[in-house]
């Protein structure tokens, strides 16, 4: 963040220092500051029109005109309005607790009703008591409004003349960045588990780089849609929608973009409503949906043009499960899909760790008739490439996007680069009208080492992606070479047959085993054989199974198809070991050294 929204951050960070300090643990400062952060930036989006918005009322009421919303959005010029005759400013005029408290309801009460739903989702209205029994909401409320922080779209001049500007405005992107950062501060006072992490805008400019620039000379007059299906605080989607109407002004194209989203959390959904909300465009605010995206999808058959996500990882999904009817009675066809020989691919992963079910989520959402198809990339921790046996969820779901050949890129991201966890992390970039070059591969980046240090940690992260970087990680994608960071691999590469095999078990003679029956005993072995090797199951049994152990069986129906993408594998560097010469003579030395120390004890005796 630049030093104008650090000043803001630091500004109501120690505002919540002062004010909430004795009421208040350091965790729980939250449900005050965040909410209140969101009613100053709408109360002062509104303050040019309120006078407007105050006299269309009166008519409205007087011509006892019912359907009122409309009216009042086009008073306001946004999507939103209060109705209230107090400005929050007017507020820090009361002097009597139980006044403040009356005027503060009716001042909540003023705004609309998709502003009602956000301040019911903070379950703000619970702290009001709170605040006036400790006597601190005059405080806060005067914090809030001082004119030493600008939380509004116009800025702040220190002359009537507006020749010099004391504080710049904050436009949607810039308070999105300060929504963030705050609550990413609270996060990390509450210990948040490494699941509840916030994606840091270097990150999702990266996301939105390998997404969009592939394809940034195809884009038309057109309308394109844009989907989060764990959209947090929305800020994935308005870099989204700045990335694409960016290529579009210098292609000289026309277009319009819709976003839509969907979040469990109630405190982030309301932030992401809110900023769409100031955005203008009421239609935004009402594509941003509450409730899970696993067990309520609420875009189900939906398609989008384009798909950014960072689902939460390392996060039990057992209430889903509950709420669809039990892990074996899951029958959403996101998640379970027939293969062409009619077998059915179940991809239910296990309940500790549902972040892949939000990838078979976007893939369900492509759009299958356009020139462009669809492009998703997401965040995801290293388990996704590895969890799960052969023929288990996780398997499954690698086995389903691969074989669609879905899967253009994956890259592996430096270690520290969230706010609250260390873990190593990678983009996975997905298309269904891949170019031609890309048909049936997969191209492996391992940035790992690709990051500036920050100066000073800002929570668990301690690098950054530089824009110089991240144009070289898009360079090494977009011309798809091979180099000691750039792998490109066939993607039957990651698919293997785990087989069982019952070798006959010996005794110490070396005569086969019989049970009491008289049959046969056999110990059960399984193998792995890589889709890649010659001959396949065939010629593994006569080269490596039959040569040492003729009388084994092979038992058919139990093979297995497992996928699984190792990074370790393909980028190992082995440790350079020393010339074998350097270190004999270093023993010939130290020999030499150890019997004259031996020779001067002697000689002491």
């Amino acid at each position: 963040m630049d030093n104008i929204h650090n000043n803001i951050v630091s500004f109501i960070w120690g505002m919540a220092d002062d004010c909430l300090r004795d009421v208040y643990s350091k965790g729980k400062r939250r449900d005050v500051i965040l909410p209140m952060t969101v009613i100053r930036r709408l109360d002062v989006v509104l303050e040019d029109t309120k006078l407007a918005v105050l006299e269309m009322k009166e008519k409205m009421d007087i011509a006892g005109v019912k359907e009122q919303y409309a009216p009042l959005c086009k008073a306001s010029k946004h999507a939103f309005y209060n109705v209230s005759p107090f400005k929050l400013k007017d507020l820090t005029a009361r002097t009597s607790n139980q006044q403040l408290k009356a005027d503060f309801i009716a001042y909540l009460d003023g705004f609309s009703d998709n502003v009602q739903e956000i301040l019911e989702k903070f379950n703000f209205r619970n702290e009001i008591d709170k605040m006036v029994n400790a006597d601190i909401l005059h405080a806060v409320i005067q914090k809030f409004v001082s004119p030493k922080i600008n939380l509004g779209p116009t800025p702040i001049y220190k002359d009537t003349e507006k020749q010099e500007i004391l504080l710049p405005a904050l436009d949607n992107h810039s308070m999105g960045t300060i929504f963030e950062e705050l609550v990413r501060r609270f996060n990390e006072a509450n210990d948040e588990e490494a699941g509840e992490h916030w994606t840091p805008r270097d990150a999702v400019e990266l996301m939105a780089d390998l997404v969009f620039m592939p394809i940034a000379d195809k884009i038309k007059d057109s309308t394109y849609s844009v989907y989060d299906g764990a959209c947090g605080t929305g800020g994935m989607l308005t870099v989204a929608e700045d990335r694409i109407l960016k290529i579009a002004k210098e292609m000289d194209k026309k277009v319009s973009i819709h976003l839509y989203g969907q979040e469990i959390n109630p405190e982030t959904y309301a932030i992401a409503k809110a900023d769409m909300l100031i955005k203008g465009d009421g239609k935004q605010a009402k594509n941003i949906i509450y409730d899970s995206t696993i067990s309520n999808d609420y875009f189900a058959g939906y398609q989008f043009d384009f798909m950014l996500s960072n689902p939460p990882y390392g996060k039990s999904w057992s209430k889903d499960i509950e709420k669809m009817g039990g892990k074996d009675n899951i029958l959403d066809t996101r998640f379970n899909v027939m293969l062409d020989d009619g077998t059915e691919l179940k991809m239910i992963p296990k309940s500790s760790d549902g972040q892949m079910l939000f990838m078979l989520n976007n893939v369900a959402k492509m759009k299958k008739e356009t020139e462009l198809g669809s492009r998703i990339a997401e965040v995801h921790n290293g388990s996704s490439l590895f969890t799960g046996d052969a023929g288990q969820g996780e398997s499954n779901i690698r086995r389903y996007l691969l074989e669609n050949d879905y899967v253009e890129a994956i890259i592996a991201l430096p270690e520290n680069m969230f706010y609250n966890t260390g873990i190593g992390t990678f983009i996975w970039v997905l298309a269904n009208k891949k170019e031609e070059k890309r048909k049936g591969k997969v191209q492996l980046i391992n940035a790992t080492a690709m990051k500036v240090l920050l100066r000073k940690n800002m929570g668990k992260k301690n690098c950054e992606l530089t824009q110089d970087i991240r144009n070289e990680i898009l360079r090494i994608f977009m011309d798809m070479e091979e180099s000691e960071v750039s792998k490109i691999f066939n993607n039957e590469e990651f698919g293997y047959w785990e087989i069982t095999l019952n070798h006959p078990k010996l005794d110490e003679n070396g005569v086969q085993e019989v049970d009491k029956k008289g049959k046969p005993v056999f110990e059960k072995d399984t193998e792995i054989i890589p889709f890649t090797y010659n001959g396949g199951i065939e010629n593994y049994l006569k080269n490596e199974v039959y040569t040492y152990s003729p009388n084994a069986l092979y038992d058919e129906n139990k093979t297995k198809i497992g996928y699984e993408i190792s990074f370790t594998k393909y980028f190992y560097k082995p440790v350079e070991l020393r010339p074998l010469k350097d270190i004999v003579n270093e023993l010939h030395a130290l020999e030499q050294e150890t019997e004259g120390l031996l020779n001067d004890i002697v000689k002491g005796l």
